[in-house]
């Protein structure tokens, strides 16, 4: 009997021990960079949900601003085309790929908010104006969200090279890479955005 309570206490004190050890810290730092992705990418959705309702409202006023029409509905277009999931989040010429797409988005929704600007009476529109509000809003959702999944990212792969994580990460978990910290283009992050109001 007093074996077997011994054996208990043993098994006990090693399995506090473990939890406090940080095993599990890399396999919870990976599902939170996973996670941190899908509300990126629940975001994007968010803004080329609104696309074609925006779209539809400028193209009642500015026919003739068919050219940036097209493109905002091109650039949407190839946005919808292209996924990044968990597997493909190591993968650099992927993400590049990806946020290159999301640039071409970004840039035809501004100029397509320069011709709006062209037009007062569809400026003054309510539908317009609500549509306007909500891309803004989720364009800082965006942002947020790009924030928190470079900061998942940066917590992983720390935790990977440091120790005693490097040493869990070598025996139990070597097969997780480290992951790639999202950053902007050399385009977008250099070149300031034009605005015309002619």
């Amino acid at each position: 009997m007093f074996k077997r309570a011994v054996r208990v206490s043993t098994l006990l004190v090693l399995i506090s021990m473990l939890s406090a050890c940080g095993i599990n810290n890399i396999p919870t730092m990976d599902e939170g960079v996973k996670s941190s992705w899908a509300q990126v990418e629940n975001q994007y959705q968010r803004r080329a949900d609104l696309v074609p309702n925006l779209v539809s409202s400028v193209k009642g006023y500015a026919t003739q601003e068919k050219e940036t029409l097209t493109a905002v509905v091109e650039a949407r277009a190839k946005v919808g085309s292209m996924q990044i999931d968990a597997n493909t989040l190591n993968n650099p010429q992927a993400m590049a790929n990806f946020e290159k797409a999301q640039g071409a988005l970004t840039g035809a929704l501004s100029r397509l908010m320069v011709v709006a600007e062209r037009y007062p009476d569809l400026k003054s529109n309510q539908n317009f104006l609500t549509l306007q509000s909500q891309l803004e809003g989720t364009e800082n959702r965006i942002a947020i969200a790009r924030r928190d999944y470079i900061q998942a990212v940066q917590s992983f792969n720390t935790e990977i090279r440091t120790y005693p994580g490097k040493l869990w990460h070598s025996f139990l978990y070597s097969d997780l890479k480290a992951y790639e910290a999202y950053t902007a283009t050399a385009e977008k992050a250099e070149a300031a955005p034009v605005v015309n109001f002619q």
